[in-house]
């Protein structure tokens, strides 16, 4: 556990020297029971703060953002009635100044001695989270140590991106809580940073000082949507020969082939990595990250050919993860990238227990209605639902030797021969090939590969990211299409 820092050491941590402006007006305690203004009164002396809850605004590299950071040393920094208050109005503050929302919770929770009036304050808080991001303003969050209970349970658990520090106690139920009304200990390495991000509910694990430099650099990426961008040249098409679907399928599976680990590696900047749903689940199937593409930013949501195996194929907690990066997407205004390469979902008790094809037809549903711009980018294998998934977008950009098939050739050839043997035979007949696929409307660009983007990774990364880079500035310049317009391209 690294040393807790006051919010004090914490927001000189994080803002530019001497930037730091508060919004806090005295806290108003009211009427309280002489034993409670005991308690407020050696808190304050305590912690120098007159609440467990410091706010206002500082700058980031220059940029205005407001700050919410709580103070534990301040009635182990739980929440009353007043620090509802402050929180509260400072949100609606940066929510109407249209600013970057910045939160560090730590807490235990409820403040005891105000009982239920002080418990349904978490109503009023979550209600000024979300207001702040149906503005489309980011909100980004560090957990300290221990951060439990209703603080846990609204401000804590909302932001786009969450981190947390180092061995933090982190949950719902303080472990004291637990023991006094069990009888025995909860289970150890359940509420902390590290078993949170194992889960996929927390997207990093940060001491203090890594803070400043992703939240720095996150807002570099989102902030960009919300700025006009330089213009573009388009880098054009090349001719792509006729090959032999079977042979398009064969190259698709080489184990050298390049997937999206390599696209971001080659191609992007700025790569912020994002983990899980944000609710218990994370899948290596799928890469979901912010990043740049050039001064384009995006939401990036990509199918990893790594992190699918014969053991662990991709499965509904992929596409979990996917409507999250949707969800923030939306949310921000910030356009959505989403790569297809995938041998198929998983076939397994576990997926259909898991909802697969409901989350096939979730993502389906999200993707033709998302108010953001969306871009799709067939890279690889294309097999089956799990690929359908990430499909639908406003513009569809194919690697030459991409494709998309209901299920592999194998697979199609079973049902329509009763063997595998006719697999060539059925990628000719479907039209899986990205060229077919552009005769047909489906796609509106594809890449060339010289000759496979195997034996030239890099340049074939660095081809795939100049197209990226112009689709998605010439998208943030037109703004997102309409569910209807979407979903014309399948008409043909």
């Amino acid at each position: 556990m690294t040393t807790r820092l006051d919010s004090r050491q914490l927001i000189d941590l994080v803002l530019d020297d001497g930037s730091w402006i508060s919004w806090d007006s005295p806290a108003e305690h009211g009427d309280v029971a002489p034993a409670y203004a005991a308690q407020l009164a050696a808190a304050r002396e305590k912690s120098g703060v007159d609440e467990a809850l410091v706010s206002g605004e500082g700058r980031m590299d220059g940029h205005r953002v407001a700050v919410v950071v709580s103070e534990f040393g301040f009635l182990a920094g739980s929440i009353g009635r007043a620090t509802a208050d402050r929180l509260v109005s400072a949100i609606h503050r940066a929510t109407a100044e249209g600013l970057p929302l910045l939160g560090a919770p730590v807490s235990g929770g409820t403040r005891m001695q105000e009982g239920t009036a002080a418990f349904v304050q978490m109503v009023r808080i979550s209600e000024a989270v979300a207001a702040h991001k149906r503005a489309g303003l980011p909100y980004l969050v560090y957990l300290r140590h221990p951060t439990t209970g209703g603080v846990m349970a609204s401000w804590g658990s909302t932001g786009h991106l969450t981190v947390a520090e180092p061995g933090a106690l982190v949950g719902f139920l303080g472990p004291r809580v637990y023991e006094a009304l069990y009888g025995k200990p909860f289970p150890e390495g359940v509420q902390t940073s590290e078993n949170l991000f194992e889960r996929g509910i927390v997207d990093g694990v940060m001491a203090p000082e890594e803070v400043p430099n992703i939240l720095r650099r996150t807002l570099d990426v989102l902030e960009r949507a919300r700025l006009p961008l330089p213009p573009v040249e388009d880098p054009g098409t090349e001719p792509i020969g006729d090959i032999d679907a079977w042979d398009v399928v064969t190259r698709s599976r080489r184990p050298d082939r390049p997937g999206v680990r390599r696209l971001l590696r080659y191609a992007a900047t700025n790569v912020i990595p994002l983990n899980g749903t944000g609710q218990g689940e994370s899948d290596p199937g799928l890469l979901f990250a912010l990043t740049r593409f050039g001064e384009a930013p995006c939401v990036f949501l990509g199918q990893d050919r790594r992190g699918q195996t014969t053991d662990h194929p991709m499965g509904p907690g992929a596409l979990r993860e996917a409507r999250r990066g949707m969800r923030l997407a939306s949310e921000l205004g910030v356009p959505l990238v989403t790569v297809i390469d995938t041998q198929g979902a998983a076939l397994s008790a576990d997926a259909e227990n898991g909802g697969l094809a409901g989350e096939i037809a979730r993502c389906l549903e999200d993707l033709v209605t998302l108010e953001a711009p969306t871009l799709c980018l067939m890279m690889g294998e294309g097999n089956g639902g799990g690929a359908l998934a990430l499909l639908p977008a406003d513009r569809v950009v194919a690697a030459q030797h991409a494709w998309l098939s209901p299920l592999p050739p194998e697979g199609a050839s079973a049902i329509v021969h009763r063997d595998t043997d006719h697999a060539p035979d059925m990628a000719r007949s479907q039209c899986v090939r990205a060229i077919d696929l552009h005769e047909l409307g489906i796609v509106d660009r594809i890449v060339a590969e010289h000759p496979d983007a195997a034996d030239e990774p890099v340049d074939f990364c660095r081809r795939i990211g100049a197209v990226l880079e112009y689709e998605l500035t010439r998208l943030l310049s037109v703004g997102p299409g309409t569910p209807e317009s979407r979903a014309a391209r399948y008409l043909r």
